[in-house]
């Protein structure tokens, strides 16, 4: 009985072990930077170092504040839009080319995709926090603009 309890403790610290090496030191340290981006700036001291620090043009960037339709409904928890540089989850795929390659990944174009999702966990993502019209409309633009960088 003690073998076996000393066994499952080796392997469970193994296991955890072998778990923080696979996701945090060798995939990096990722999440971090997705929730700093979800947040946005607190103030405009921040958002002016920010800028003034940053080697990309502030045109080329998307803020992902809280005018910014992903962000409001929560997409930037699960996914990225690296060509937007949106910085979001890692859960979801990045979707810098969704607008082109839903309809072949999920039978159906992008439009009918936010409206009713072939995969069930947008199903129920879409489900509880179903998009108006007018939010369908503004994801579909960000999306296409992503698309074209």
């Amino acid at each position: 009985m003690k073998k076996s309890i000393i066994s499952f403790v080796i392997s469970l610290v193994i296991g955890f072990g072998l778990g923080y090496l696979v996701f945090d030191v060798l995939i990096g340290n990722s999440s971090h930077e997705a929730q700093t981006a979800q947040t946005g700036p607190k103030d405009k001291a921040a958002t002016t170092e920010k800028s003034s620090t940053s080697t990309e043009p502030a045109a080329k960037t998307v803020a992902a504040d809280e005018d910014n339709i992903l962000n409001k409904k929560g997409c930037l928890g699960c996914h990225s839009v690296e060509s937007l540089n949106l910085q979001g989850g890692q859960v979801g795929p990045d979707l810098s080319k969704a607008y082109v390659n839903v309809e072949g990944k999920h039978g159906k174009p992008i439009e009918e995709f936010l409206k009713k999702p072939t995969t069930e966990v947008m199903s129920g993502v879409i489900g509880k926090n179903p998009l108006t019209d007018q939010e369908r409309k503004q994801v579909l633009e960000l999306l296409k603009k992503a698309s074209e960088k």
